[in-house]
C-alpha cells in the first residue's frame, strides 16, 4: 500500500499516482491476504455529493487547459491548487484546501444513458436480468441494522428528494429506502417540511392523539395480526421521535450561527451540505445531497458559472468544517454523477456551447474516512476524452468504501428468491477492476 499523505495539513505535494498498482497483488489475492483479519473501519459515515445528469470533469476536476478553444470552451485556463495540481478557474477555494481531497480523473465505465449510468454509479454494479441492487446507501442502511445499530433518524437520508431514476433499495426491499424529507433547507420554513406539526397543530394536540392511537393499538393488538401492528408500532415511534424528538433538532439549521451559515452559502446545495454536516453528527450513517441540472446539452458554460461557484464554497466550507470538528478522519465525502461529458464542445445549434454524455472517462472527488488527501488518483489523454492511466471502475470505488466502512465487499446480502448477492459484484470476479484504491486508503 502507498501511503500518499503524511500530515495532510502541512502537505506541500499534489501527488500524482497514476500508475500505480496493486503492487503485483491481483484483487483475489489481496481479499485472500486480508480475509483471515478484516481491518477495522476507519469511517462511519458517508457525504454522497451526488451531481445528477452527469457534471462535465473539463470543467471542474480535469481541466484541460492545452486542448484549445474546441475543448475548454470560453472557460480558458485553470487554477493551481495549493499543491500543485490544477482545477477549474471556477474552483479557487477547493484549489486551497487540496490537502483533504483526492481527485480521481479516470472514473470509467462506458455507458452514456440516464438511468443506467446512474444505477451503475449508485449500486456499484452492472445491471443484469437476475439481480436489481440496492445502492450503496441501502446497504449501509442493512449492515447497520444487521449490527443492531440504531437511532433516532433513518440511517440513509436524501436531501432533499429522492434521485428518482431507480429504486435505491433494490432487493433489500422498501424498508431501506431512503428517507426525503423535500423542500428546501434555505428556507426559513424548512422544519416544517415533514419534520414539526402541520399548520394548526400543536406539539400539545399531537401528543394526545399519540396517547389515543395508543390505547387504540392496545385493543387493536389483540387482533390476529399482533405482529403487523408491532411492526407498525415501531414505525410510529420512529416517525413521532422525528415530529416531537430530539431528531428534529438535527434539522434545525437556526441552531447555526449566521456565519457558518454564510459561508456554505445561502442557497439549497450550501445549506443541504450543512445539513448534511448536522445529521452526520447526529449518528445517520449515510447523506445523499441530490443535487440537479448538470445535464447540460445545451449552453453548459452559463450553467457552469452559475453553478460550479456554489459547489467551491459548499464542499470547501463542509470538508473545513468538518475537520475542524474531528468528523473528517471518520467521514467519507465523494462527489460525481452517473458519468462525465463530452470533452469537445458542441457549438454548433441547437446546443450552441453544449456539452453531452460521456462515460468512457470522467471526474470524481474523495475525502475524509480513510482516504488520504493532497493526490490526483489516474489521468485522462490531453483532450480528456480516455482513461489514460488506473482506470477506476464504480465497483472498485464502491468496495473500497465498504471496507473502509468496516463492511466486507465479499460478504453476502440477502435476496428473496435466495439468489447469491455479494455487498460489492465485484467479488464474484465477472466484472473488470483496477482494484481497491489501495492508493489513496
Amino acid at each position: 500500500m502507498l501511503d500518499l499523505v503524511g500530515n495532510s495539513g502541512s502537505r506541500r505535494d499534489f501527488l500524482r499516482v497514476g500508475s500505480a498498482s496493486l503492487i503485483g497483488l491481483s484483487l483475489a489475492d489481496y481479499y485472500r491476504l486480508r480475509a483471515a483479519t478484516p481491518a477495522p473501519a476507519k469511517a462511519k459515515s458517508v457525504i454522497q455529493l451526488w451531481m445528477a445528469g452527469g457534471p462535465s470533469q473539463t470543467d471542474t476536476f480535469d481541466p484541460k487547459p492545452q486542448a484549445g478553444e474546441d475543448y475548454s470552451g470560453p472557460l480558458r485556463g485553470a487554477v493551481n491548487t495549493s499543491g500543485g495540481g490544477q482545477l477549474s478557474t471556477l474552483m479557487p477555494l477547493l484549489a486551497k484546501q487540496s490537502g483533504k481531497y483526492c481527485v480521481i480523473r479516470s472514473m470509467t465505465h462506458g455507458n452514456n444513458a440516464h438511468e443506467t449510468a446512474a444505477y451503475i454509479m449508485q449500486t456499484g454494479s452492472m445491471p443484469t436480468a437476475e439481480l436489481v441492487y440496492p445502492a450503496m446507501g441501502a446497504i449501509v442502511a442493512y449492515k447497520r441494522q444487521e449490527a443492531g445499530q440504531s437511532g433516532t433518524l433513518p440511517p440513509y437520508i436524501t436531501l432533499t428528494n429522492p434521485l428518482g431514476r431507480f429504486s435505491e433499495a433494490g432487493f433489500l426491499g422498501n424498508g431501506f429506502k431512503t428517507f426525503a424529507p423535500g423542500g428546501d433547507p434555505n428556507n426559513a420554513n424548512f422544519r416544517v417540511q415533514g419534520l414539526v406539526p402541520p399548520r394548526g397543530m400543536t406539539e400539545q394536540r399531537i401528543s394526545e392523539r399519540r396517547t389515543l392511537l395508543g390505547n387504540v393499538d392496545a385493543f387493536a393488538a389483540q387482533a390476529d395480526r399482533v405482529d403487523a401492528y408491532r411492526t407498525m408500532d415501531e414505525f410510529q415511534q420512529k416517525a413521532y421521535a422525528m415530529i416531537l424528538g430530539d431528531g428534529k433538532k438535527a434539522f434545525d439549521l437556526t441552531q447555526e450561527k449566521d456565519a457558518v451559515r454564510d459561508r456554505y452559502g445561502r442557497n439549497q446545495f450550501g445549506q443541504s451540505c450543512l445539513l448534511a454536516r448536522r445529521l452526520v453528527e447526529a449518528g445517520v450513517p449515510f447523506v445523499t445531497i441530490n443535487d440537479g441540472g448538470w445535464d447540460t446539452h445545451k449552453d453548459n458554460f452559463d450553467a457552469m458559472r452559475k453553478k460550479v461557484p456554489i459547489q467551491d464554497a459548499a464542499i470547501a466550507a463542509l470538508l473545513d468544517d468538518l475537520a475542524q470538528r474531528g468528523l473528517l478522519d471518520s467521514t467519507i465525502v465523494t462527489w460525481f454523477g452517473e458519468f462525465g461529458r463530452t470533452p469537445k464542445v458542441q457549438n454548433e445549434a441547437p446546443w450552441f456551447g453544449g456539452r453531452h454524455h460521456w462515460g468512457q472517462a470522467f471526474a470524481a472527488m474523495v475525502a475524509g474516512g480513510g482516504f488520504h488527501g493532497g493526490a490526483a488518483l489516474g489521468s485522462t489523454d490531453a483532450r480528456g476524452e480516455t482513461v489514460r492511466d488506473r482506470p477506476v471502475y464504480p465497483w472498485d470505488l464502491a468496495a473500497s468504501m465498504y471496507k473502509l466502512l468496516g463492511i466486507d465487499p465479499r460478504g453476502r446480502l440477502p435476496h428473496p428468491q435466495d439468489c447469491v448477492a455479494y455487498v460489492s459484484p465485484i467479488a464474484g470476479g465477472a466484472l473488470p477492476t483496477g482494484g481497491l484504491l489501495t492508493e489513496i486508503m
